[in-house]
């Protein structure tokens, strides 16, 4: 594997002779894989339809399952319609760990590309505020696309530093994920460049850094909230050494003991997950708990004002229009609605004002509905995607073939059906937006997700 000499030392001090020769030989493995099935549409974590390559579950976390070497589930349109989310089986760990609960306030502090904040809102079940941040905008971009194509409604993403966030939500969250940033040591059997990065610096240097993030995390915790700290590395200068100096910073918090189905007990406080000792590429996981008498910080906004109607414009601008959402919802409302320029959108429940995000750059701020198209108003592909059949006004059930030429942005000939914009869906997973006029019906997925 050409692994760095400082390393390989690291590792033997960590490991032993013996551990250490098991851990170098579980390197030259074939890499495992899990596919996580999606709780917001599959509430019991069994897959509705089968999937290809789908193995024996994952014992630490709910609706996820390995995935047979060779499966490529990832090409089916179901993946695309966010059935499931391909992910590291240990990574799952975390957030089984921080186990959020529906109505709760979350926070997902380093959350791109975005398998640990989708894995926290099918555990939410849509319910109470997931606030997701990535601070690399390109990254915060990938984020958005993963919570939309997932069919998230209740999260809202920004692309913020943590000392940015932290005046708006002193006191504010009941759980906080800090998956922070790391030196990478966990990658190295399936990311050469990971290998070729590392130095022997680099745990110092990313160990201040998590020091820097967890400072700000801990101010947004409510007194009496639970944190969990994870890195997808092993060197205890970013894992038990940043856990012992945080806790010394900041006597507030103590570690709890936990434990995961499958993985080793965690009677201090933390885990360690090796490959040579599990189905996954490694991790470390700590959870962390705030003290009831804890100063509470908490700064309240008051409830957010219902959108006013036919309000004066500031002088010299002119009314702004209001976006009408199209007839496509059956059994489903969305009460709390604002909108923002040329989009609608229907904000969290557990958000308690829409100025908590004044000034922060805000990818999306809970389920975008309809956007304006020139004169007229176009639902979302994220309202599609969020929407079960049974909640849409008319719905066409495409076959593999349909889904796939849907995806690749062509019109499609499916008979006579009411006009409008209709649901597609395959096997039940809806897919987007179609419109019916003519006989014929017109692809509205978008560009920049169409695939050949």
């Amino acid at each position: 594997m050409n692994l760095p000499e400082a390393y390989i030392i690291q590792m033997k001090r960590l490991l032993g002779e013996a551990g250490f020769f098991a851990y170098e030989k579980s390197l030259s493995e074939p890499v495992t894989r899990a596919l996580r099935i999606n709780l917001l549409l599959c509430p019991d974590g069994k897959a509705p339809c089968e999937i290809e390559g789908l193995g024996d579950p994952v014992p630490w976390a709910a609706g996820s399952y390995f995935v047979c070497e060779g499966a490529r589930p990832g090409l089916s349109p179901l993946h695309e319609g966010g059935l499931y989310y391909l992910q590291e089986p240990s990574a799952l760990s975390a957030v089984s760990a921080l186990c959020p609960q529906p109505g709760e306030r979350v926070l997902d502090l380093c959350a791109a590309p975005g398998g640990k904040s989708t894995q926290i809102a099918g555990l939410m079940q849509g319910k109470g505020l997931l606030v997701c941040n990535e601070p690399v905008p390109s990254r915060a971009q990938i984020l958005s696309r993963n919570i939309e194509r997932m069919g998230v409604r209740h999260a809202v993403v920004t692309s913020a530093m943590p000392d940015q966030l932290a005046p708006r939500f002193p006191s504010f969250f009941d759980r906080i994920l800090v998956d922070a940033p790391c030196s990478g040591e966990g990658m190295f059997r399936r990311q050469i460049e990971a290998r070729e990065e590392w130095s022997e610096n680099s745990p110092r240097g990313c160990a201040d850094r998590a020091m820097e993030i967890l400072g700000e995390a801990a101010k947004m915790l409510r007194p009496g909230g639970v944190m969990v700290y994870s890195t997808c590395t092993f060197n205890d200068t970013e894992n038990e050494g940043v856990l012992e100096r945080f806790i010394c910073a900041h006597p507030e918090f103590s570690a709890v003991p936990f434990s995961l189905p499958g993985l080793p007990g965690g009677e201090k406080g933390y885990i360690h997950l090796y490959p040579h000792e599990i189905r996954g590429e490694g991790h470390f996981v700590s959870l962390l708990k705030k003290s009831e008498e804890a100063p509470d910080t908490a700064i309240s906004f008051g409830e957010a004002k219902p959108q006013r109607r036919g309000a004066k414009p500031a002088r010299g601008k002119k009314p702004e229009e209001p976006i009408e959402l199209p007839d496509v919802l059956c059994g489903v409302s969305f009460p709390r609605r604002m909108q923002a320029g040329d989009c609608l959108w229907a904000l969290p429940e557990g958000l308690d004002h829409p100025d908590r995000l004044s000034g922060l750059k805000i990818l999306r701020t809970g389920l975008l509905l309809a956007r304006r198209e020139g004169k007229r108003c176009e639902p979302d592909h994220a309202l599609a995607m969020a929407l079960l059949p049974c909640e849409a006004a008319r719905t066409a059930e495409l076959t593999h073939e349909q889904a796939l030429a849907y995806q690749a942005g062509e019109a499609l000939s499916l008979g006579e059906l009411a006009p409008g914009y209709t649901l597609l869906t395959h096997q039940g997973v809806s897919l987007g937006f179609g419109k019916q006029a003519g006989g014929v019906m017109k692809n509205h997925y978008p560009k920049g997700l169409r695939r050949r």
